[in-house]
């Protein structure tokens, strides 16, 4: 009988154990809002327009969802899923899309990441974060990779003061 209980208790208290990593909680979470993503789009495509280039700019949300794309009138097609791509692929990694191109090509072992869908390894993506939570990114196509990068760049810089 003492074994019995014995045994019965241990189940208990691996039961009670057990519940607990499947507690139920609220997670809060920081997120880009609507206003802030077409902000960052606007100051993107103006930096890149005041330099001569007609480009598309794509902002995601912390999972990888637009929330915006500006294309210039005059931009190509393609410009708009390139951009959307490389925000995707910034936030997905939370690295600017210019490390992962370095990443993927200079260590063989990351280059397959390359080929999971949606991801674009050309620089002009740049995770949008405040500290180290990724909330988003930006992605700018459509001019030089040097020239996306510094407009993706620009447009976050337009709510730096924000992201604290």
């Amino acid at each position: 009988m003492r074994q019995t209980w014995k045994m019965v208790a241990g189940i208990g208290l691996a039961i009670v154990a057990s519940e607990r990593p499947f507690a139920q909680g609220v997670v809060m979470q920081r997120n880009l809002s609507l206003g802030m993503a077409r902000t960052i789009a606007d100051a993107a495509q103006a930096e890149c327009k005041s330099k001569g280039y007609n480009t598309s700019v794509a902002v995601v949300d912390r999972a990888g969802q637009v929330l915006v794309i500006l294309r210039d009138e005059q931009a190509t097609a393609q410009t708009a899923e390139m951009a959307r791509r490389k925000a995707y692929t910034a936030r997905m990694f939370r690295i600017p899309t210019l490390e992962f191109q370095k990443r993927t090509e200079e260590d063989q072992g990351r280059a397959a990441q390359r080929d999971l869908s949606d991801i674009l390894a050309l620089s002009g993506g740049v995770p949008i974060q405040v500290g180290t939570d990724t909330i988003g990114a930006v992605g700018s196509a459509g001019s030089t990779l040097e020239t996306d990068d510094a407009c993706a760049r620009a447009g976050i810089a337009k709510v730096a003061g924000l992201l604290k």
